[in-house]
């Protein structure tokens, strides 16, 4: 009875996949000269050995890294606070989960323009009644920068997935600890932290997914410019601005290898971490 979904999904994803697979062994240049034959591998070995290639490779993992460490770590802080009792409580909980719901073109444009713009922005203005020099963010700290928009973005995800796994935590659990004398600290390390060890590695692993083809920020607020070039730009400056199929669909390729090394990886360590908690 499943057979027709999954038949679909299947279509849905081999589908694109088996275009960008065709295209990427052939020369096609839709506005020089259309398809100019097949060159097999050698718009595999163009990309791959491309000046641009290694150096948005290391950008893409350094803002999927930044950005995982930032969000979990926040994440949790806040989902233990969000936890406490507290007035509206219904209240702060929608407007702190807000921003995931914002589309990601929206978002860049926003801190762009009303955050970082260097004249009227609300940093520059917070920079001028302290008595400093405004800063031109996208371009004096543009990596620093797409790192806190996407950052912001995401960390309502894992609060909220992180506050799902602190509500499911035995209470009686925690007042035992404290009636046996276990401060604060010592509960949240020996209890609070290793009961969401799942929920961590389940955020790490959906948000890497999601990280490796960041695009929209990029696109809207550097354009790839101060070494913000991630492989999903450069697949997108190769097939748009280029205006070469071929070696854009290469760079899908490689992406797509890049996405399910890392998935791979995390997966093992989400299995380790779940038959650990079993055992």
């Amino acid at each position: 009875m499943m057979a027709p979904a999954v038949i679909l999904l299947l279509g849905w994803m081999l589908a694109p996949l088996t275009t960008t697979l065709y295209f990427s062994f052939k020369k096609y240049l839709p506005l020089r000269g259309g398809d100019l034959g097949w060159v097999g591998f050698d718009n595999y070995v163009r990309f791959v050995t491309s000046s641009s290639f290694w150096p948005s490779v290391y950008t893409t993992l350094i803002i999927v890294g930044f950005v995982l460490a930032i969000t979990v770590i926040f994440g949790v802080l806040l989902a233990l606070l969000l936890d406490q009792p507290m007035w509206g409580q219904g209240i702060v909980r929608i407007l702190v989960i807000a921003p995931f719901f914002v589309m990601p073109t929206v978002s860049g444009l926003v801190w762009k323009n009303m955050f970082m713009d260097p004249i009227n922005g609300i940093l520059a203005h917070l920079w001028r009644f302290f008595g400093l020099q405004p800063l031109e963010w996208l371009s004096q700290f543009s990596m620093g920068s797409i790192i806190l928009i996407v950052s912001w973005q995401w960390l309502p995800f894992a609060t909220l997935i992180l506050l799902t796994a602190i509500q499911s935590l035995d209470r009686e659990q925690l007042e035992a600890a404290e009636m046996d004398g276990a401060n604060n600290t010592k509960r949240f390390g020996y209890i609070i932290l290793p009961h969401l060890s799942r929920a961590i590695t389940i955020v790490i692993l959906i948000q890497t997914i999601f990280l490796l083809s960041i695009f929209a920020e990029i696109f809207v607020t550097t354009a790839g410019a101060f070494g913000t070039k991630t492989l999903t730009y450069l697949i997108f400056q190769r097939v748009l601005e280029s205006q070469n199929i071929g070696l854009g669909s290469a760079g899908g390729v490689y992406a797509i290898i890049l996405a399910n090394i890392v998935a791979i990886f995390l997966m093992r360590i989400v299995g380790k971490s779940l038959d650990a908690k079993e055992s």
